[in-house]
């Protein structure tokens, strides 16, 4: 029995959702959100309430079954309250500027590393050691704040690179001499 599948979705007066067979569409003020859902899920909605169900207790449908309803929710979600993450960079001569529409990031290479801004993200960059990267869809801001982070990873000596705003770095001792 999936919990998190089974609880109901209450849809927010701002958000409107339309479901046409396994396809969803999620309009709300920070933009509009589509996805097509596995076939074997139905999602119903009632009374501004969505519900999935699944056809059978067979494991690969229990697994969807959760996974459906949170896919949903956290489109909800996004298109309510934008999803941002936060990356700090540590390291002397490490920064981040923005320059129009992508960002340049100093990690410390003998050149300086340029990324635009996927579609539907946003960076920004309130001082030279952070980056915020902001967007309605939580699967893009995550998988984007990864290709950033992936620039320069932190390592375990020092500290250095650049890692999440609430990620903490296992650090090693370095070589002690006799």
């Amino acid at each position: 029995m999936s919990r998190i599948g089974n609880k109901p979705i209450t849809v927010p007066e701002k958000v409107e959702v339309k479901i046409d067979e396994n396809h969803i569409i999620v309009k709300g003020p920070k933009g509009t959100l589509e996805r097509d859902l596995h076939k074997n899920m139905t999602v119903s909605i009632k009374d501004n309430v969505i519900t999935v169900s699944r056809p059978n207790e067979e494991a690969e449908n229990k697994s969807l079954h959760g996974l459906t309803r949170t896919l949903i929710n956290n489109m909800i979600e996004g298109v309510l309250n934008e999803y941002q993450k936060e990356l700090q960079i540590v390291g002397v001569g490490y920064r981040a500027q923005k320059q129009g529409k992508k960002i340049v990031l100093t990690l410390g290479y003998s050149h300086p590393v340029e990324m635009e801004e996927p579609e539907g993200i946003t960076f920004d960059v309130p001082n030279p050691n952070t980056i915020i990267v902001k967007g309605i869809d939580k699967e893009v801001v995550g998988q984007t704040a990864a290709v950033v982070r992936s620039k320069r990873p932190p390592e375990v000596y020092h500290g250095k690179g650049i890692k999440y705003a609430d990620e903490h770095i296992r650090r090693k001792e370095g070589k002690t001499g006799k």
